[in-house]
C-alpha cells in the first residue's frame, strides 16, 4: 500500500464540464453518437493563415527555448491589437505571453497575492478559478449574480462584500463563462474605480473578447492601468489546444511575473507564438466564425423556449446558454446524466459554476457546428417532452 498521500491542496473540486466530456468520449467508443454542448471549444479549427504559420516555422527547423516575456515580435502586435479595437496605447513591455489564460491566472495571482488572501468571484462563474484560487490558499469570495444585474457583477456588490471584509482581489469575467453576460461599460468603469479607491487588485479576464451579439465588450484597461487583464487565443481566435494567451500588468508586477515564468514554465509554446502572429490578420475567417455562433445561438433562443427551457441567463456573449431546468429536476448533475444517456447529449450542470444554486441549472454550449447545435436541440426537446414536470 502506497503512503503517498495527496496534498490539502490538490483537494479542489472537479471540473464537471470535463468529466462530462470523458464520459460522452466513453460512450462514442461503445459506438454511441454523442451531440457535445458540454464544452467551451470553437468547433472550427485555428485559422488557416494560422496553421500556414506554423508549418513555415516548423520548415525553418530548430524550435528553441523563447524569452520567457514571449516573443517581442508577438508582444508589439498584441498591443497594436490593443489600439486598433480599444484605443489603448500599451507599451509592450507591459505584456507577458503565457500558457493559455490558465498559465497567465497562476502567474497573476502568485505575483499579486500571498497565501491567505481574499479574492471575490462571480457566482455562477468559471469553476477553475475557486479551484486555482484554492490550491494556492487563497480564499475565494462568491458574489451571487442573478436577474437584477443581468448576471454581470456591479461596483455596489463588491463594495459592499469588501465592507464585511476586507477584499485583497476581484477577479470578473466578461462576456462571462457560463452565462455570456456582458458587464455593460459604464459598470465596469465603477468596478475600476472602485478597486483603485479601495486599493482591490482588479483581474479582468477578457478570454472571451470578439464573441459579443450586440454591444462590444469594453476592457478594463480603458478605466485603469492598475488592473491585470487576462486573455487568450482560445475562444476567439479558435486555438485552445495551441495554449496560448497573454497577460497585461502594471509596470511593477513586470519584473515579478517575468520571474515566475522563468521558473514555472520557461516560455510559452514557442510554435504557438509563430503561429499566433497570423492571428490578428486571419479577422474575415474569425468572423465567419462568429458569425455562425451567432446563427447557432439564434437557433437555440428560438427553441428552447418552445421546449420548456424558457429561463436563461442573458447571452450576450461567449458561446453559451445557462439555462434554469428546475421545472424538470432538483439535481443538474443527475439531470445532465441522463440526458447524456438516453438521448446522446452531453451538457455541463450548473453545480460545476455554482454550488449554492446550480442545481436547478445547466450550460449548453453553442460553440459546435451547426448541424450538430441543430441535432442538440431536437434531441433536448423529445427528451424533454417524456420527462415529468415538478
Amino acid at each position: 500500500m502506497s503512503r503517498l498521500r495527496p496534498s490539502r491542496r490538490s483537494a479542489v473540486a472537479p471540473f464537471l464540464a470535463m468529466d462530462a466530456l470523458r464520459e460522452a468520449r466513453a460512450l462514442e467508443r461503445a459506438g454511441r453518437q454523442i451531440v457535445h454542448m458540454e464544452l467551451g471549444e470553437p468547433g472550427a479549427p485555428a485559422p488557416r493563415l494560422v496553421r500556414a504559420a506554423a508549418e513555415a516555422a516548423l520548415r525553418e527547423g530548430r524550435l528553441g527555448y523563447g524569452e520567457a516575456m514571449g516573443d517581442p515580435r508577438l508582444r508589439k502586435r498584441i498591443a497594436a491589437h490593443y489600439a486598433a479595437r480599444y484605443g489603448v496605447e500599451l507599451p509592450p513591455d507591459r505584456i507577458i505571453v503565457t500558457t493559455g489564460s490558465s498559465g497567465g491566472f497562476m502567474l497573476a495571482l502568485l505575483a499579486a497575492f500571498d497565501a491567505g488572501a481574499r479574492i471575490a468571484v462571480t457566482a455562477p462563474g468559471y469553476p477553475a478559478y475557486a479551484n486555482i484560487l484554492s490550491s494556492l490558499g487563497i480564499e475565494p469570495v462568491p458574489l451571487e449574480v442573478g436577474d437584477k444585474t443581468r448576471f454581470a457583477p456591479t461596483a455596489a456588490m463588491l463594495e459592499a462584500a469588501h465592507r464585511e471584509k476586507r477584499l485583497d482581489g476581484a477577479l470578473f469575467m466578461s462576456p462571462a463563462n457560463p452565462t455570456g453576460a456582458v458587464t455593460e461599460k459604464e459598470e465596469l468603469a465603477r468596478i475600476c474605480a472602485f478597486c483603485d479607491e479601495a486599493g482591490i487588485v482588479f483581474i479582468s479576464d477578457e478570454i472571451y473578447h470578439g464573441l459579443e451579439y450586440g454591444a462590444p465588450a469594453e476592457t478594463a484597461l480603458r478605466f485603469t492601468q492598475n488592473a491585470i487583464v487576462v486573455n487568450s487565443f482560445s475562444k476567439y481566435y479558435a486555438m485552445t489546444g495551441w495554449r496560448l494567451g497573454w497577460l497585461v500588468a502594471p509596470e511593477g508586477l513586470m519584473r515579478p511575473l517575468e520571474r515566475l515564468q522563468q521558473s514555472l514554465a520557461i516560455c510559452a509554446p514557442t510554435i504557438s507564438q509563430a503561429a499566433a502572429l497570423a492571428a490578428f490578420d486571419a479577422t474575415d475567417e474569425l468572423e465567419e466564425n462568429r458569425a455562425a455562433y451567432a446563427r447557432n445561438r439564434a437557433l437555440l433562443l428560438d427553441r428552447l423556449p418552445a421546449i420548456g427551457l424558457d429561463k436563461f441567463a442573458p447571452p450576450d456573449g461567449a458561446f453559451y446558454i445557462y439555462a434554469d431546468v428546475s421545472a424538470f429536476t432538483a439535481d443538474s448533475m443527475d439531470f445532465c446524466k441522463r440526458l447524456l444517456v438516453e438521448a446522446g447529449v452531453a451538457a455541463t450542470p450548473g453545480l460545476d459554476f455554482d454550488p449554492g444554486r446550480g442545481a436547478a441549472t445547466i450550460r449548453l454550449s453553442y460553440a459546435g457546428a451547426e448541424a450538430d447545435v441543430a441535432e442538440g436541440a431536437a434531441r433536448l426537446g423529445a427528451w424533454l417532452a417524456a420527462q415529468p414536470r415538478r
